[in-house]
C-alpha cells in the first residue's frame, strides 16, 4: 500500500509517517521548500520526501505522478492562528486552493486513491456552553482566517466527494499535542519553558496568556491512529470529530508540567500572549467516529505531557 502525506515533515506528519510504516505502508511525503527534515531524522531513508508547495498546481501534479498513491493524507496547511491573521492571503492560498490543487490534479490524472482531508475543530468557532459537546451537525462559524480557510476546504471536500466522485473522508481533529510539536502551541510552549528553566541558571519563570480556557486534548499518537482508521473504515464524504471528549483547563496542563519539573517555577502573566479570538471552552463528541471505527484515545494526558517535556529536555542544545 502506497501512502502519500502532504506536509510529512510537520509535527503530525512525522508521527503519521511512523504509524504508516508500522502498518506496512510504503510512505512518501511532500515538504514545503525551505523547511527542515528534523522531525523525520529518526526515520532515516524509510520515508521518501520531495519538495512541493501545494499552492503550485504543477508541483502537486508532479508529486502525484511520481508516487501514484493508494492513500493520501492531506496535512499540508498554515496551522498557526496568529500567522493566519498576519498572512490571510497565504493562509487561504495554502489551505483552500492548495486542497483544490490536489483534488483537481487527481481528477486530471484519473487516479482514485482514498483521501483524508484534515480539517479542524476551529471550523465550529464559538459554541455556546449549552451546545457542548460539539457534534458534526454544529454550524460552521469560523472566527479566524485559519478556521475560515479550513471550513471552506472542508466544504469543498464534501462537494468533490459527492459531485466529482473523489473518495474523500473528512476529519475535524480537536487539540492534539505531544513530542515534536512546535512551541507556537500552548502545551509545547509551556513544556519548552519548563525545560529551559531546568537547564539554565537564573529565576525559573513560565510566562503565560489566558490559562483559564478549557481545551479537548488528545495525544498526537492517538490522533494519527485515528487518521489511519478514518481511511480504513470511514465513509466517503462524511465528517468526523476526533477528540478525547474531555475539557481540560490550560492551567491544569501547566500545573502538571510544573509538577513534573525538577525546579520550583513561578508563573507570570504576559499580555502579549493573549489572543483576540480565544474561545473559553472547546469540548467535542467523537461518538460518530467511535461508532464507525471503534477508536478511542488510549494515552493519558499526563503521559503525553511527560513525553513532551522529555522531548524539550533533550532538544535545547
Amino acid at each position: 500500500m502506497r501512502a502519500l502525506i502532504t506536509g510529512i515533515n510537520g509535527f503530525v506528519g512525522s508521527h503519521l509517517a511512523e504509524r504508516l510504516l508500522s502498518n506496512g505502508c510504503e510512505v512518501a511525503g511532500t515538504i514545503q521548500p525551505g523547511t527542515t527534515l528534523d522531525n523525520l531524522a529518526h526515520l532515516g531513508q524509510q520515508a521518501r520526501t520531495m519538495p512541493c508547495d501545494v499552492t503550485d498546481a504543477a508541483a502537486v501534479r508532479d508529486a502525484l505522478t511520481a508516487t501514484k498513491p493508494d492513500l493520501i493524507f492531506h496535512l499540508a496547511a498554515v496551522t498557526f492562528v496568529p500567522t493566519s491573521f498576519a498572512s490571510p492571503r497565504l493562509t487561504w492560498q495554502t489551505n483552500l486552493f492548495g486542497t483544490l490543487n490536489l483534488y483537481d490534479a487527481l481528477k486530471a490524472l484519473g487516479i482514485s486513491p482514498r483521501i483524508l482531508f484534515v480539517s479542524s475543530s476551529d471550523v465550529y468557532g464559538r459554541v455556546r456552553a449549552e451546545d457542548l459537546p460539539i457534534t458534526e451537525s454544529a454550524p460552521l462559524r469560523p472566527v479566524s482566517p485559519y478556521a475560515a480557510s479550513k471550513a471552506a476546504a472542508d466544504l469543498a471536500s464534501f462537494e468533490y466527494a459527492h459531485d466529482a466522485g473523489l473518495d474523500i473522508v473528512r476529519v475535524r481533529p480537536f487539540n492534539h499535542t505531544g513530542p515534536r510539536q512546535s512551541p507556537s502551541f500552548v502545551c509545547s510552549d509551556f513544556a519548552r519553558q519548563v525545560a529551559r528553566a531546568e537547564r539554565f541558571a537564573g529565576e525559573a519563570v513560565v510566562r503565560v496568556g489566558d490559562i483559564e480556557n478549557k481545551r479537548d486534548f488528545t495525544d498526537v499518537r492517538d490522533m494519527v491512529h485515528a487518521y489511519w482508521l478514518a481511511l480504513a473504515k470511514g465513509h466517503r464524504g462524511e465528517a468526523y470529530n476526533l477528540c478525547s471528549e474531555r475539557a481540560v483547563k490550560v492551567a491544569d496542563v501547566l500545573d502538571t508540567l510544573i509538577r513534573l519539573s525538577k525546579r520550583k517555577i513561578r508563573v507570570e502573566k504576559d499580555a502579549q500572549r493573549l489572543r483576540p479570538t480565544d474561545i473559553s471552552t472547546i469540548l467535542g463528541s467523537s461518538a460518530k467516529f467511535r461508532d464507525a471505527t471503534g477508536w478511542q484515545p488510549g494515552i493519558p494526558l499526563e503521559k503525553t505531557l511527560a513525553d513532551l517535556l522529555d522531548y524539550w529536555r533533550g532538544g535545547l542544545g
